[in-house]
């Protein structure tokens, strides 16, 4: 009987095992460049990293103005304006009212501020599972968006964008 339960139990461990691994090689990553937008200097790069069912999302950013700056995902993956407003307004496949992401109403591309030290430099990182890299719900799927990042501070009131300013960084959200 005992040589039985630690067969079950061996067998379960390896079953375990592989459903680990199968999970481990189903995560997506995307590396994506920001372009200057409005007549700044702003420059970096985003990556998504997909596992588990939950997006990461962290973007670092050089160039900017110390303070306190927006970052959105916006409608369409088009970077060709020089203002950034080709890519159209914030992402908001629920049709929900601008707001901050996780309280109340809000879109799926209302990331929120991050800060830039004194030499113009900034980062966030974001983890969501209300977002995918390609996934079959077009209310989670931010392949074909737009990355952009505000001159300024999201609001998380104003309507329907958070005054945050102009774009000065701009990036499609493509593989």
């Amino acid at each position: 009987m005992k040589k039985i339960v630690i067969s079950i139990a061996v067998i379960v461990a390896v079953i375990i095992g592989c459903k680990t691994q199968k999970t481990s090689d189903t995560s997506k990553k995307l590396e994506i460049a920001f372009e200057s937008k409005s007549n700044s200097n702003v420059t970096g790069t985003a990556t998504f990293v997909e596992k588990d069912g939950s997006v990461t999302f962290v973007a670092k950013l050089a160039g900017l103005t110390p303070g306190t700056h927006a970052i959105h995902i916006h409608e369409k993956s088009d970077c060709t304006a020089a203002d950034g407003s080709s890519a159209g307004g914030h992402w908001n496949p629920t049709f929900k009212k601008h707001g901050k992401f996780g309280v109340g109403e809000y879109h799926r591309g209302d990331i929120g501020n991050f800060i830039a030290d004194e030499k113009g430099n900034g980062t966030i990182t974001f983890t969501t599972n209300e977002w995918s890299i390609g996934g079959e719900d077009a209310t989670k799927n931010i392949i074909g968006k737009g990355l952009i990042v505000h001159q300024g501070t999201d609001d998380f009131t104003s309507q329907p964008s958070g005054n945050a300013g102009a774009r000065v960084a701009c990036s499609a959200i493509i593989k």
